[in-house]
């Protein structure tokens, strides 16, 4: 089987941050130990619930960047 990934990431040096916000992510939803846990015996539902509430977060980030730092009213 190819490995077809064409996921490459925009900004490589970003790659540890990301990690780890992913496991504060999981710790915060009660994923203790994410990162070492097979993430095959979690559900579709879990582990999209990580993936979901990392990209709300960095949504939100980047809309406080955007607006120039300030809190949305």
């Amino acid at each position: 089987m190819t490995n077809n990934n064409n996921n490459n990431k925009a900004v490589p040096a970003a790659k540890a941050a990301l990690n780890q916000m992913k496991l504060e992510t999981a710790n915060e939803l009660g994923l203790s130990n994410y990162e070492n846990m097979d993430k095959g015996n979690l559900t579709a539902r879990q582990n999209g619930y990580v993936g979901g509430s990392m990209t709300k977060k960095l949504v939100e980030m980047a809309e406080q960047q955007m607006s120039g730092g300030q809190q949305p009213k």
